[in-house]
């Protein structure tokens, strides 16, 4: 027996072939501009630090869930955090997922129904696809953040006729408010807008916004006051929060069907106790912390110094803590992010099939901690490196 099936290495022959080979990194110690922990959070000794006070102080000293939440894993810290998110992100009900893989799987692979219609940004993130591809729904995509392309597919979005009859058939349309390899944001309120216009129900990932944006960091939606209209929000933890796990946000009934339909939150071991206790150790020091606007500060810094050194053109326009260098093809691509981490920064090429091919891009991740004197030298790299 050969020791590899024939299909499978051709694949990753493909792969090599188009220097798109993926291969786990060691751990950086360059000049952070790669990471998703933009507040500093994932590193922060307090939070370690009263994370393990709180659990003391509950008695809290089991290293696991011991099963799923359906059956023994349900633990105390559940209903207290989950409360907890409820009134900071001014929901009706959240429930936890293990990861913001899991919650968009189980979320979008259950939710919509055979018959329905499910109308989702091209650029969307992978999870979100992997669950609607699990999904006996119709998907079709909109042209990225085009809601005129989104109100063309909706009037085009008919329902079907069964033995006659014409049943009822709920349109579900899908964003971000921040898109994780893009770092834009779609007209919001206008999508609210256009789905209350044509009673579809509105899903929005707010993965890269939470701790970004909104007072406190509650995140985009709750900034523009738009939360209550919307039918489900997607926040994660392993962004700014520095943790790890999702909450889906939405109605009691809503909570009661994923808990009961959703397989990826039914059939899994639930998270530990200690990453409960730190997701509430970390939203409690969202309450206080000035690193928000350290990080609001390096972003307006950022875009300024790209129009200082001429570099504006090759970004696509962000206001977030992700920006991206359109640097086309996979080969100098990973030329330039190389040159620029031999110079002490640690800053990621992002390949096709990623992204669309010709769209290839280097991704800067800012942080509260960055200095301005950092921003501008790997910004000073980057010039030299595709402009030069």
């Amino acid at each position: 027996m050969k020791t590899f099936p024939d299909k499978l290495q051709k694949k990753l022959n493909q792969r090599k072939d188009n220097n798109a080979l993926r291969k786990l990194p060691s751990r950086s110690t360059l000049i952070d501009f790669s990471s998703n922990d933009y507040l500093g959070f994932a590193v922060d000794k307090d939070i370690f630090d009263q994370t393990h006070q709180l659990l003391k102080e509950k008695k809290i000293h089991q290293n696991g869930a011991t099963g799923s939440r359906l059956l023994s894993g349900n633990h105390g810290l559940y209903n207290d955090v989950e409360t907890m998110l409820a009134d900071i992100h001014n929901a009706e009900t959240a429930l936890i997922f293990n990861s913001g893989y899991d919650a968009n799987v189980g979320f979008f692979s259950s939710v919509p129904q055979k018959g329905d219609i499910i109308l989702y940004d091209e650029l969307i993130h992978a999870s979100i696809r992997d669950g609607i591809q699990m999904s006996n729904a119709k998907a079709y995509k909109f042209a990225h953040n085009d809601l005129q392309d989104l109100q063309k597919k909706l009037r085009n979005a008919k329902p079907e006729k069964r033995n006659g009859h014409t049943e009822h058939v709920e349109v579900y349309v899908i964003t971000e408010s921040v898109f994780s390899m893009d770092g834009d944001s779609p007209d919001l309120k206008g999508f609210v807008e256009v789905c209350e216009g044509y009673k579809c129900r509105l899903i929005i990932d707010e993965a890269h916004a939470t701790g970004v944006f909104g007072e406190k960091g509650v995140g985009l939606l709750q900034e523009l006051r738009l939360e209550e209209r919307i039918f489900a929000r997607i926040n994660t933890f392993g962004k700014a929060l520095g943790c790890h796990g999702a909450v889906v946000l939405g109605s009691e009934d809503l909570k009661n069907y994923l808990v009961n339909f959703a397989r990826s939150f039914i059939y899994t071991t639930g998270l530990p106790p200690h990453s409960l206790a730190t997701v509430r150790v970390a939203y409690s020091a969202l309450q206080s912390t000035s690193e928000i606007e350290k990080l609001k500060d390096n972003i307006r810094f950022f875009n300024h110094t790209l129009k200082i050194k001429n570099l504006e053109s090759k970004f696509i326009e962000s206001n977030s803590a992700i920006h991206c260098c359109i640097v086309s093809g996979n080969e100098h691509v990973k030329h330039v992010a190389l040159k620029i981490q031999e110079n002490g920064f640690d800053v990621k090429p992002i390949l096709s099939p990623t992204v669309p091919e010709g769209k290839e891009r280097l991704r800067f991740c800012l942080h509260s901690f960055n200095s301005k004197e950092e921003i501008s030298k790997v910004l000073g790299l980057l010039a030299t490196f595709v402009l030069d």
